[in-house]
């Protein structure tokens, strides 16, 4: 069966739900998520989103610190309009009914924090909550419009291209690559769905389930980086890959964040005897960019053995941290750990991914058609580092820019252009009864990721990496033509795709910068190396 949309949005997040809202106002939207809407990274972001809105503040210091975390690599033109525009957007919000955390009256009159690496204090927040509200407040507008259509438990298999010749004169030139769609699998029937679009929007967040120790929830596979890899898009930058220095520590804590705005608001990095330890790194001490932090602590637990080091903020009025932090103090609080009396052990984990499907402006990736915005994207706003709470700034500046972009191309379409699609076909696949392939290959890639691929690397490392995840895509793509697909099959195929694609960035920047420390180049070399690692598939 083919489903027709004029636009098609692969992710459910803060990226997706703005494109999708603004976009329905000019045609029918189809939002495919692969679990429940609120599934997402959005809305376990705790911290909140940087935005000039202190008169102490400026749109230049903003800049400036972006520029200076992201160590050389930034666009300082798109680090510029995205601060430029973040206030705008986060006013959409709050007219959408987002609330956040005010120090008195008036709609946009915030409360203010300040996370490591900036300058001011400008980071509007909503508790410790800040993804919940935003993602909320947007899940209810999507689902009271008319005009969206919302596919839970589908899961994007591959997107669907084609390419048309391109006549200049008297010449016929080019081929056009364009996307018009993609193939989607229906978790309720199994069965694989045709979707065709005037345009799609990859929104399907980051790729931390690749590292065996992650922040993210368990969709964030990398979905929309391989698929756009296997489409012929451009990925950059893939080997910045930002490891929060503070994931929770304790056996019964999955994927659980403590918000770099506990270290915002003083609290201190111990060992296990009690004794600080940022001063031996940085003079901005636990205020420094989060690579620095992240390297920190993997130094300090490699010297002393220790499973953990500790986040003491005890030290504060224990009311202040319970209202500051009503989340991540019941959650410790749940596990035995009073945060407001008990260190909370800590431990760095793989976060968010800095490069990404390379795009402009406005979101566009270089197959016509075809979208990138947030976390997916490679916009050149982060560089080799992102700064703290940018993330969610850059996704709302984005979607904007890209609902802007995608309309005006959407309403300028020749659809005859499109050829008629084919519908999926299963032929001389069976039902697998080899289930252990699958969960064997995918704890592998992790722990090859983890060991070999993550806050510090060398070339012998991944070298190694590089060849091992070669044979295992090897026994993957076997397995993927032999049996039906589902959900953990599809999953397993893109972290295998995305860690090919880390690793093979990783070789070819031969210096330290950023997120990327490789021992054996472990100085920055601006001389060489001063520019963006671009890898495209030969179609």
């Amino acid at each position: 069966m083919t489903r027709k949309t004029d636009f098609l949005v692969i992710g459910s997040g803060i990226a997706g739900l703005s494109f999708a809202l603004k976009a329905a106002e000019h045609g029918q939207v189809t939002i495919i998520t692969k679990k429940k809407m609120q599934k997402t990274n959005t809305a376990l972001a705790q911290g909140g989103v940087a935005a000039v809105f202190s008169p102490a503040d400026s749109f230049d210091l903003h800049a400036r610190d972006t520029l200076i975390a992201g160590d050389g690599l930034c666009n300082e033109e798109v680090a510029r309009m995205v601060v430029e525009n973040g206030p705008d957007r986060i006013r959409e919000l709050v007219t959408l009914g987002a609330e956040f955390n005010r120090k008195g009256e008036g709609d946009f009159n915030f409360a203010l924090g300040q996370e490591g690496g900036h300058s001011a204090k400008r980071i509007v927040y909503a508790h410790d909550l800040t993804g919940k509200e935003i993602e909320d407040t947007l899940v209810s507008k999507v689902q009271a419009h008319q005009n969206i259509i919302i596919l839970e438990n589908h899961i994007a298999v591959n997107l669907i291209t084609f390419s048309s010749s391109i006549r200049s004169g008297l010449l016929t030139t080019l081929q056009e690559h364009s996307c018009c769609g993609a193939y989607v699998l229906d978790k309720s029937t199994d069965e694989v769905e045709t979707f065709q679009a005037g345009v799609t929007l990859l929104a399907t967040g980051g790729a931390g389930k690749v590292y065996k120790y992650t922040s993210n929830p368990d969709i964030a596979t990398g979905d929309g980086i391989a698929m756009a890899y296997r489409a012929g898009a451009s990925v950059a930058n893939l080997e910045f890959v930002q490891f929060h220095p503070t994931c929770l520590y304790h056996a019964d804590a999955k994927n659980f964040l403590i918000s770099e705005a506990v270290r915002g608001e003083g609290a201190r990095l111990i060992d296990a005897r009690g004794d600080a330890f940022m001063h031996r790194y940085s003079p901005d001490l636990e205020l420094a960019c989060r690579d620095v932090v992240a390297r920190a602590i993997d130094s300090e637990l490699k010297k002393s053995g220790d499973d953990s080091v500790f986040l003491d903020i005890t030290h504060r009025d224990p009311e202040y941290v319970r209202q500051r932090f009503p989340n991540i103090h019941a959650r410790c609080l749940s596990l035995g750990i009073d945060m407001t009396k008990d260190p909370i052990p800590v431990v760095p984990a793989a976060h968010y991914i800095c490069g990404g499907v390379a795009t402009d402006l406005n979101g566009r990736t270089d197959v016509s058609r075809l979208y990138a915005v947030g976390e997916v994207s490679c916009t050149g706003l982060h560089g080799a580092n992102r700064l703290a709470s940018n993330s969610l700034l850059e996704a709302l500046v984005y979607a904007d820019r890209a609902y802007r972009m995608a309309v005006y191309e959407f309403k300028r379409l020749d659809q005859n252009t499109v050829p008629e699609l084919s519908v999926w076909d299963a032929t001389g696949t069976t039902d697998s009864d080899e289930a252990i392939v699958v969960s064997h290959n995918w704890d592998e890639i992790r722990r090859l990721m983890w060991n070999y691929v993550g806050i510090v690397r060398s070339d012998k490392r991944l070298h190694r990496a590089l060849r091992r995840i070669q044979n295992i895509k090897e026994e993957i793509n076997e397995y993927y033509w032999d049996f039906r697909i589902d959900s953990d099959l599809i999953e397993l195929r893109n972290i295998a795709t995305v860690a090919e694609l880390i690793i093979r960035c990783a070789l070819m920047r031969k210096e330290s910068r950023g997120l990327h420390y490789n021992i054996e180049y472990p100085e920055k070399d601006d001389q060489n190396w001063l520019k963006h690692t671009l890898i495209r598939k030969k179609i």
